[in-house]
């Protein structure tokens, strides 16, 4: 019978295992936390299976523990950031409490990152700013291995260069849009596969441009030592979007873009974010802010749901009632990702318990 793991439980080992490969007790528990926090909204893509790919990337040296964020420039109004290759769970919240600290003050704040290594689910940054009231957007790129191919290309060319909106609404839960430009994040080809799962039609190409449902292919190299790749969402739009990300997060940020011939043995993932904040009380549209937000919304859940659909929905409450019932029934980690995490831990002499 599949086990669910308890929340806390995840923590405790994913800390442990952490703790083993150099991090102190508090950055263990901030990455453990956000890790198992992306498992409680449904998003396993940026969850604990992450782990052992985090673990190879301290062995290669492309992840440093207890780095800290490097403040390269700070005019209050703008903030030019260095990861530092620190883990992105910690520098990630640290940019963010800079940049939050900025908008309140100054109405508004434009922070560039760079150089952190995987930041996981953006959208937990964007929380950090709608519960302080402020208005977020965040535009990020990835440096790793190009998973996802150019509308009319046939191979892999950049990576899933997420987008993430936050608004919030008062006395209501925000509005939180966050997505890969691809059509499914990378993340979840690897639990597919885990699983020994396909995944539907339009998602993928193999390593010769055809399509197929095969998530091996952007999960292990083929016979021919190539990769498949993941598709835009969107055809031309999403792919237009996935350009922009990479444009602004990698570009502009100063980190850098993808173009360099794909490297199957480098764990590491390096991402630039360029997140734009709001104070909309400075802005001085507070008030019609907040009515016109929430009539919208009302606006919009008033609608009779369609074929197939209990209610209209708005970003974000999917990943909160996933999160209501896995608080409860706890964490499903199939059998294969669940080995991968003991492996890791064996690797830093962390014993865990076996599926």
């Amino acid at each position: 019978m599949p086990f669910n793991h308890p929340a806390e439980d995840l923590c405790t080992h994913v800390a442990t295992v952490l703790r083993a490969a150099g991090s102190s007790h508090a950055e263990a528990a901030t990455v453990a936390e956000n890790l198992v926090e992306a498992n409680l909204h449904g998003h396993d893509s940026h969850g604990v299976g992450m782990l052992p790919r985090y673990v190879e990337a301290v062995f290669e040296g492309g992840l440093k523990p207890n780095s800290n964020v490097h403040i390269r420039l700070d005019t209050g109004t703008l903030l030019n950031l260095d990861g530092q290759r620190g883990y992105g769970q910690v520098i990630g919240e640290q940019a963010m409490r800079l940049g939050i600290d900025r908008a309140q003050q100054h109405g508004s704040c434009i922070m560039s990152l760079s150089n952190s290594h995987h930041l996981g689910r953006i959208g937990h940054f964007a929380e950090m700013a709608v519960a302080q009231g402020l208005v977020s957007l965040h535009f990020v790129n990835v440096l790793s291995r190009p998973v996802v191919a150019p509308f009319g290309g046939a191979d892999g060319r950049y990576g899933t260069n997420p987008c993430c909106i936050g608004i919030p609404l008062a006395g209501r839960p925000p509005f939180l849009l966050d997505f890969a430009t691809s059509r499914v994040a990378q993340g979840k080809m690897r639990v597919a596969f885990n699983e020994g799962q396909q995944v539907p039609p339009g998602t993928l190409i193999d390593e010769l441009g055809r399509p197929t449902t095969d998530p091996a292919v952007v999960v292990l190299p083929q016979s021919n030592g190539l990769f498949g790749a993941l598709m835009a969402f969107g055809e031309h739009k999403g792919y237009g979007l996935a350009v922009a990300c990479e444009l602004l997060g990698g570009a502009l940020t100063g980190g850098g873009t993808w173009h360099k011939p794909t490297d199957p043995n480098v764990r590491t993932v390096l991402n630039g974010m360029l997140t734009i904040l709001i104070d909309p009380a400075k802005l001085g549209t507070d008030i019609a802010f907040e009515q016109e937000a929430l009539a919208f919304v009302d606006w919009l859940r008033a609608g009779p749901p369609g074929a197939g659909f209990d209610a209209v929905l708005i970003a974000g409450d999917p990943e909160r009632s996933t999160r209501a019932q896995r608080e409860v029934a706890g964490i499903h980690i199939d059998d294969q990702t669940w080995r991968e995490i003991v492996a890791a831990g064996r690797k830093v002499n962390v014993d865990l318990p076996s599926p």
